[in-house]
C-alpha cells in the first residue's frame, strides 16, 4: 500500500478503534491527519477540562499516548501488517497549563527507523518503536515505547 492512497482509509479504521473505547469516545479524541510520517490527533477542552479551567493533566496524558499508538497501528497498517499495538512504558513531561483545544503530534523518535521495525516485525512478529508525541506549543511532550505483537 502507498502511503498517501491508503492512509485516509486506514485512519479511517483506526479512528472506529478509538471511537469503540469508552473512555476515548467521552473524551471526543479525533484523528486530526497524517502526512509526512506525523500523526496529528485532536480533543476539544470543554471535554477534558479540569477545577482550573484548562486541560486535564490525564487528557494530555491519554491524547499523546493515544498519538503514538495510532502512529504505530497506522505504519503497520500502511505496511499491509496485522498487529496488537500496546503502550510498554512513556515518560511524559507537563510544562504550562492548556487553556485550547488539545492537539498532540507524534512522530517516530529522532533514533528510530520505520524500516528497520517493519523488518524486525516481519521476522519475529514483534516489535518496538519508540514515538515521541508532544501537545502543540509546547505545553507537554511525552517519550513512549510502544510494542507491536503479530495478530493469530
Amino acid at each position: 500500500m502507498s502511503d498517501a492512497s491508503d492512509s485516509a482509509a486506514l485512519l479511517a479504521q483506526v479512528q472506529a478503534t478509538l471511537d469503540a473505547m469508552p473512555p476515548v469516545a467521552a473524551m471526543n479524541i479525533r484523528i486530526a491527519g497524517y502526512e509526512n510520517g506525523v500523526l496529528r490527533m485532536q480533543a476539544p477542552l470543554a471535554a477534558n477540562v479540569n477545577d482550573k479551567g484548562n486541560a486535564f493533566g490525564g487528557s494530555l496524558a491519554s491524547v499523546m499516548t493515544l498519538a503514538g499508538w495510532a502512529l504505530v497501528s497506522l505504519r503497520l497498517a500502511l505496511a499491509g501488517k496485522q498487529a496488537e499495538v500496546y503502550v510498554a512504558d512513556s515518560n511524559i513531561r507537563y510544562r504550562a497549563p492548556v487553556y485550547g483545544d488539545l492537539l498532540a503530534v507524534a512522530r517516530a523518535a529522532p533514533d528510530q527507523d520505520w524500516d528497520d521495525f517493519l523488518a524486525l516485525f516481519n521476522k519475529r512478529g514483534r516489535a518496538r518503536m519508540t514515538v515521541r508525541a508532544e501537545i502543540e506549543g509546547g505545553a507537554a511532550e511525552l517519550e513512549g515505547r510502544f510494542v507491536a505483537l503479530a495478530k493469530g
